[in-house]
């Protein structure tokens, strides 16, 4: 495995990199163009703030909007309002449609009216795939076998590993949805030298990175950064690649250790 080097993000058939950036916490423009720049081109948009909207409308301009991935998440359980509230992002990013809709944060199977909204705005050409997130692991392969949602965002990391059980082994065969993980640093408790076992150096954030697209079942881990400096910690993960095992071991062992805690 190559982390530098783009994958097909399974049925979808789009060409994303390994490293995706998500807008909830405000990094400005600039950060998410030199992400851009560097091979990050899966964009996760669910925030009104400005960085990720303006460094969308600035690449676009360049020509480049066909390179971008843009994802838009809608958490309306109202099939009307979540028609609308799309329209409203794909106006506010100066867009005609999105790469993919994710109905967010869903622990049970959304509902029928949902559903069929969803399938309704994609033939009216809002956006391409369709995708979900949540944290409750077993659904995500009860909705497999439904086929009707093209990629997963998945919660996994070193302290929350049951994916690995519960959800990677029945995303198989040719027509398998794409993985998105998110929280690779456990919203930053892997990075805490208090939380550590005795005499363990605290990770850093390109080890946890590595770590989740160490996994082959992963395809995109989303990064989550406030600013370039954090992005920039970040982006050595791609040139690293995955981690032996001497270093898996390690990242497990602090794993377990924070989800005991």
């Amino acid at each position: 495995m190559d982390f530098s080097q783009p994958r097909i993000l399974e049925r979808t058939g789009l060409n994303v990199g390994r490293l995706g950036v998500g807008a909830g916490y405000g990094a400005p423009a600039a950060t998410y163009e030199e992400a851009f720049e560097k091979g990050c081109n899966y964009f996760y948009w669910s925030s009104r703030k400005p960085g990720m909207r303006d460094a969308i409308k600035n690449i676009s301009r360049q020509g480049k909007r066909d390179q971008l991935i843009i994802a838009i998440q809608s958490y309306s359980r109202s099939a009307l309002w979540m028609e609308t509230s799309i329209k409203k992002a794909l106006k506010s990013l100066s867009l005609d449609y999105a790469d993919i809709l994710i109905l967010g944060w869903y622990n049970r199977s959304p509902s029928r009216r949902v559903i069929d909204k969803a399938i309704d705005m994609r033939e009216k050409g809002l956006y391409r795939f369709l995708g979900l997130s949540g944290h409750n692991r077993s659904l995500f392969p009860k909705l497999v076998e439904k086929n009707v949602f093209d990629i997963f965002h998945v919660r996994y990391n070193a302290a929350h590993r049951d994916a690995e059980k519960e959800t990677f082994p029945f995303m198989q065969g040719d027509n398998k949805p794409g993985i998105v993980s998110y929280t690779a640093t456990r919203w930053g408790k892997l990075l805490n030298p208090r939380k550590m076992p005795p005499g363990e150096p605290p990770l850093s954030v390109t080890d946890c990175y590595r770590f989740v697209l160490s996994n082959p079942c992963v395809d995109i881990c989303l990064s989550g950064p406030k600013n370039s400096k954090q992005m920039r910690e970040a982006l050595p993960s791609l040139e690293l690649g995955p981690m032996d095992e001497s270093e898996l071991m390690r990242v497990r062992k602090i794993g377990d250790h924070l989800h005991k805690k």
